[in-house]
């Protein structure tokens, strides 16, 4: 069963349950109108009748005939149970033990439903005398046949508003829904094309339009991610072919059975053990970038400061021709500390790459940020907007080592925690990078 069948049941069957109940109170509150007439009628006839002397009571009823119509009837009752008709009526009414008891006590009242005759009374029954009830019956035909028709009348409307509510719930269900519809044919659309770009409109500002909405968001990410990847495997693949290439030329070279000049081997191995490095560097941070565009992991309270000495002492080992002053405060952020650990490493690998011989490389950490500052060259002002894209590799670094990654993974890892980093041009030559996560304490 589709979901527009089963809304369609749902409110049709909530609609059924409120005009069965409120068919059924209705029938209740017009019975008892009805009904409450008969009894007030019966309730004056016997207390007028219970000041006659039974003669009287003869009288006032002999010129009845045998037809039961639709007047109040009179019978005594015996405390026994035994019953004395009333001249002119032609019925007698049934005796139950209130009844007796009743007549017996002289004290009491009944009312109920019987059947006299296979008709359907109402019948009164109340103290007359010391030992004898006066039992007052009326005929509820008139009564049955108004609620008959009162019956058949609900039935009819209830029915009506049912089928009322069915079409209804079809037209509202279509019309509810019309967003789902919108959602799945998008979404079949983008399963048999792929294409990333399909949107739906959102159509309002409830659920199904934020339903909508979050959908669009979704597919903006989606598409996003496969735009970013596509670029990530062009860029790899473009940046992984010059290597490959000269590492073939160089093996083939070593491989062939030609003589080489003295010392050309050795220089063609070194480039190959060179190369090797270099690509695996490179393959590295690919991986790197690639499990940083995947959902990070759980963030916790990171000591900024502490990862920054630690980066510093890891990169003073592998760089011990730079010198390394820190001003280290205390700064607690929320991250990944693997992932700002890396991006610390990095801008401390480029700062002591670009740094002369003995060159001075400062590294300050204070509320949340991160400056890491060389005296090398310096950035080229037309640079300096393109430092942080992937495998972008200034003119004056194409002779230097490096996949033109490390500070891509740098500014992947800022955006990650919600901050920025930036590179600047400071007073006196140099590079100064600022590494900005927000969440600091």
């Amino acid at each position: 069963m589709s979901f527009r069948a089963r809304l369609t049941l749902v409110a049709a069957a909530a609609v059924a349950l409120a005009v069965v109940i409120a068919s059924a109170v209705i029938y209740i509150v017009v019975r008892g109108e009805l009904r409450g007439p008969v009894d007030d009628g019966l309730r004056a006839t016997a207390a007028d009748l219970a000041r006659l002397p039974p003669e009287g009571i003869a009288r006032s009823y002999r010129h009845l005939t045998a037809e039961f119509g639709n007047v109040a009837y009179p019978q005594f009752v015996n405390a026994d149970g035994t019953t004395l008709p009333v001249t002119g009526v032609p019925v007698s009414f049934p005796v139950d033990e209130e009844d007796r008891e009743i007549a017996a006590k002289a004290s009491g009242q009944s009312i109920r439903d019987a059947n006299v005759k296979g008709i359907h009374v109402r019948l009164l029954t109340v103290p007359y005398i010391p030992g004898t009830a006066i039992q007052v019956a009326r005929p509820l035909t008139d009564v049955d046949s108004a609620l008959h028709r009162i019956r058949t009348i609900l039935l009819a409307i209830a029915a009506a508003g049912i089928a009322l509510a069915a079409g209804l719930g079809l037209l509202v269900s279509r019309a509810a829904l019309a967003p789902v519809r919108r959602l799945t044919k998008a979404t079949e659309t983008v399963t048999a094309t792929g294409d990333l770009t399909e949107r739906i409109e959102p159509g309002g500002q409830d659920e199904l339009g934020r339903l909508a909405s979050s959908f669009n968001t979704m597919l903006g990410a989606l598409e996003e991610s496969t735009r970013a990847q596509s670029q990530l495997v062009a860029d790899a693949s473009h940046e992984l072919r010059t290597p490959l290439t000269s590492l073939r030329t160089n093996i083939e070279v070593l491989a062939s059975e030609r003589s080489l000049p003295p010392g050309e081997r050795e220089r063609l191995l070194s480039d190959v053990v060179e190369q090797l490095k270099e690509m695996t560097t490179l393959v590295a941070e690919l991986i790197e970038l690639a499990r940083g565009e995947r959902e990070p992991a759980r963030p916790e309270e990171v000591r900024l400061d502490l990862v920054a000495a630690d980066a510093v002492e890891r990169t003073r080992r592998n760089r011990p021709g730079v010198i390394f002053t820190t001003d280290l405060r205390e700064s607690i952020v929320h991250g990944v500390p693997a992932t700002i650990e890396r991006a610390v490493a990095n801008l401390l690998d480029n700062a002591a790459k670009w740094s002369p011989p003995g060159g001075e490389v400062e590294v300050v950490v204070r509320d949340g940020e991160v400056t890491v500052r060389d005296h090398g060259p310096g950035i080229d002002e037309e640079d300096l907007p393109h430092v942080f894209d992937r495998f972008y590799r200034a003119s004056s670094a194409r002779g230097m080592s490096g996949s033109g990654l490390g500070l891509a993974i740098v500014r992947q890892v800022a955006e990650t925690h919600g901050g920025e980093v930036v590179a600047e041009r400071p007073e006196g030559g140099g590079t100064l990078m600022r590494l900005r996560l927000n969440g600091a304490s």
